[in-house]
């Protein structure tokens, strides 16, 4: 389907993040990345794309902006960046790479030296946005990386999850894997990410996709399949992988209740041991082989004020789901002690 871009002006700029704007364009609900296509303010001649509108989805509904015609024209790109992200596509772009600097940090006695192995490392594997919070939730006082891997939304700058969990000091560097991209860091590979994170002595590593999934309803056509990509980075680099089971007991349609589909698709994949977090008090634990009962007693509490929305369900409506998420950073605690 080719793209669907309309050109019209900015009505209202509605909120300012860290890499975020949410405006309107002629009356209608827009979200732009200044760091991508400049600053933008109110009057600015843009062109949107709005096919995420026109199919009704329902999640991400909105426009993007795809240009501003008025002051983003000509914008210089990122120093010292030679990789491009969405490469020979309209939205190509190029962002600075860890890789690019690895040399000149071995060489630097004040730099982290790389390093090949993980060394035991914990890796937590989510397959939904929605599973980070309480995973990282479990994760207090421990220095936490965030790992988004292709699977949901590209950009980790769309992100209102990792802002908040950034401010309470939950996570401490957010890094995207290409196709992501607009993080602290950006690294072109999974392993790469990895051990980056590794070479910096972080506690506990946190790999997800971004908010929404890409799905089309069969077994293997899903975004939660990074799942199985972490994993195998992690357990080919000597880590230690986790996974975050999705478990429901409000699905309406019953594709998710119970284990979901999409992480037995997932462990179906995974080549090596994965280890699974089960909370003590819900039953059924014992359909994997590496199944550890964790005590996940005062989630609720650890897990308050942090944005907790799953499918528009939250910790009351679904608590099941958040417990279980919040069991996989827990037992993750445990293997770093």
């Amino acid at each position: 389907m080719p793209l669907s871009l309309h050109w019209g002006h900015v009505t209202a700029v509605r909120e300012r993040l860290d890499g975020l704007v949410r405006l309107e364009v002629d009356g209608t609900p827009c979200i732009a990345y200044p760091r991508l296509t400049g600053p933008v303010e109110e009057g600015d001649t843009v062109i949107i794309n709005t096919q995420a509108r026109d199919l009704e989805l329902g999640s991400g509904g909105f426009d993007v902006l795809y240009a501003n015609l008025t002051r983003g024209l000509g914008l210089a790109a990122s120093d010292d960046a030679h990789v491009m992200s969405l490469p020979y596509t309209p939205g190509q772009v190029t962002f600075p790479r860890a890789e690019e600097g690895a040399n000149e940090e071995a060489d630097d006695d004040s730099g982290p030296r790389p390093v090949d192995n993980l060394s035991g490392l914990p890796v937590v594997c989510c397959g939904l946005h929605s599973q980070v919070a309480p995973v990282c939730a479990a994760l207090t006082g421990l220095r936490v990386a965030y790992v988004q891997l292709g699977g949901g939304a590209l950009p980790v700058s769309y992100s209102d999850t990792i802002r908040a969990l950034r401010a309470r000091g939950l996570i401490e560097t957010a890094i995207a894997v290409a196709p992501c991209f607009d993080g602290d860091v950006d690294c072109s590979s999974t392993a790469s990410a990895l051990l980056w994170a590794a070479a910096r002595g972080f506690d506990v590593i946190v790999c997800g996709i971004g908010p929404g999934i890409i799905g089309t309803g069969t077994t293997f056509g899903h975004g939660g399949l990074a799942v199985a990509e972490a994993a195998n980075a992690a357990t080919a680099l000597g880590g230690r992988p986790v996974v975050a089971v999705r478990v429901s007991d409000q699905d309406e349609r019953a594709r998710h209740r119970g284990v979901s589909h999409h992480t037995r698709a997932a462990l179906r994949l995974c080549l090596g041991r994965v280890r699974i977090g089960w909370p003590t008090d819900l039953p059924g634990g014992d359909w994997y082989p590496s199944m550890a009962r964790v005590d996940v007693n005062g989630w609720q509490r650890e897990c308050e004020g942090l944005p907790l929305d799953h499918m528009g369900r939250g910790p009351d409506d679904d608590p099941t789901f958040f417990a279980t998420a919040f069991a996989a950073g827990r037992l993750a605690r445990q293997l770093d002690d």
